[in-house]
């Protein structure tokens, strides 16, 4: 699995519409073959800044990052950007989550 974290920091005008800006973006690549999952948090410590949190099975995210709707928002979403976001991505060896056992709930 690639497991794929970014960091987006919009710029504050835009912030709050930005679900709704990364929305086809969003959905396109939730439909991709291979895609596990492709999810967007707020920080609760800097409204402007969205964490996104994504996964794709083997080489899907190299189709991922030539599909038409990726090349898409490359031209629109940089406009509501403050700079080019941050990322760090990984390859795992599982695609499932594990439990957090420190705060097992039962």
């Amino acid at each position: 699995m690639i497991f794929i974290v970014a960091k987006f920091l919009i710029k504050p005008e835009h912030a709050d519409k930005w679900p709704d800006l990364s929305r086809e973006f969003t959905e396109a690549t939730r439909a991709e073959p291979g895609n596990l999952w492709f999810d967007w948090a707020r920080s609760v410590d800097n409204p402007d800044e969205y964490v996104l949190t994504e996964a794709f099975k083997d080489d899907a995210a190299v189709a991922h990052v030539t599909g038409d709707h990726f090349r898409k928002a490359q031209q629109d979403l940089p406009q509501y950007l403050q700079e080019t976001p941050r990322i760090r991505n990984t390859q795992l060896d599982r695609d499932e989550w594990d439990q957090l056992g420190e705060f097992t709930v039962e």
